[in-house]
């Protein structure tokens, strides 16, 4: 693994000014290296999604970000347009969750898998030869045939399988995957996340993984951070995370997710519900679902911490078991 592909650093976001201000991230700290991939993992809402769109510099119309963020050399968020769509047509793809939400209707998939490559002077047969070819890898029969069709013409698997196509056709340095495999049965998603791996090893690509699926962020990340109310409460190696959470918030999740490896254990579900950061309270924002939190989480928010192997933002690391 080499340098840095994506650093995030203390990146802050809020929508609005002043009093009225809504802030979405604080301190957000993340970086992926060439050839690895980082997982993000956290409930629904955490703000992980939005992580992963400000590498792209895609922020919510409004929004204003403090800290930095950077692509390899490129400082996105001081980038004017045309260096955004430059970074976004050769260094950088994002696989997103929604593929309908994310491929233009009206265009044949043809004309969506070769437009990058185009763009970048791939002249038109080779273009169609190479999305033709990655179709195939990912598991689309005929897919000579298939780039000829719409994307309504598709079902919701297999037109993710269409976007993450369009996402490796221009051999991205970074790879944003946001849920990519959600809509895959097994078998393809193992398929599908073999492929990834061989594009690392072929290019050194670097990949952020956005996911729920704590099994799967196990078996294919390299490190893991866990995000929670749009702050980062823990990284840590991936084999580690897994095996010995340091956060409360951690150990909370990994119980809350059903396994079929080893004895049967009751799941539990997480007491209370999500906090947004516009809503949480001074002091630790998972302090009101902690059973460890005490009256000193009320006061500041917690700085990281060493652990072990891990780095958590909790007052009360040493409380924590497996």
């Amino acid at each position: 693994m080499g340098e840095d592909v994506l650093g995030i650093t203390r990146l802050g976001l809020a929508i609005g000014a002043g009093e009225r201000a809504v802030p979405l991230l604080a301190d957000v700290t993340v970086r992926v290296r060439r050839g690895e991939t980082v997982g993000l993992v956290g409930e629904s809402g955490s703000g992980k999604s939005l992580t992963a769109r400000a590498a792209l510099g895609m922020l919510p119309r409004g929004a204003r970000a403090t800290g930095g963020v950077t692509v390899s050399d490129v400082d996105v968020l001081g980038a004017d347009s045309r260096t955004l769509r430059e970074l976004r047509r050769t260094r950088v793809s994002m696989i997103f969750q929604d593929p309908r939400a994310s491929i233009n209707p009206v265009r044949r998939v043809g004309d969506y898998l070769t437009e990058g490559l185009r763009a970048r002077g791939v002249p038109a047969r080779a273009a169609a030869e190479r999305a033709a070819d990655l179709l195939g890898r990912v598991g689309i029969r005929d897919p000579r045939g298939a780039l000829r069709r719409f994307p309504h013409q598709f079902s919701g698997g297999m037109l993710q399988r269409v976007v993450i196509a369009g996402a490796l056709s221009t051999e991205p340095e970074l790879l944003l995957a946001d849920e990519p495999t959600t809509a895959l049965d097994v078998t393809t998603q193992a398929e599908v996340i073999g492929l990834l791996r061989d594009l690392q090893r072929e290019r050194g690509t670097g990949m952020l993984f956005v996911t729920h699926d704590l099994d799967l962020a196990a078996a294919v990340c390299d490190r893991v951070y866990v995000m929670y109310a749009g702050r980062i409460v823990e990284e840590a190696p991936g084999a580690s995370l897994f095996a010995a959470p340091a956060h409360p918030y951690t150990k909370a999740l990994l119980e809350a997710s059903p396994s079929v490896h080893g004895d049967k254990v009751a799941i539990k579900a997480i007491a209370g519900r999500p906090r947004s950061l516009a809503e949480s309270p001074p002091g630790c924002s998972f302090r009101d679902r902690c059973p460890l939190a005490g009256d000193d989480c009320a006061g500041q928010v917690p700085a990281h911490r060493p652990h072990g192997a891990s780095s958590a933002a909790c007052l009360h690391l040493g409380g924590v078991t497996p």
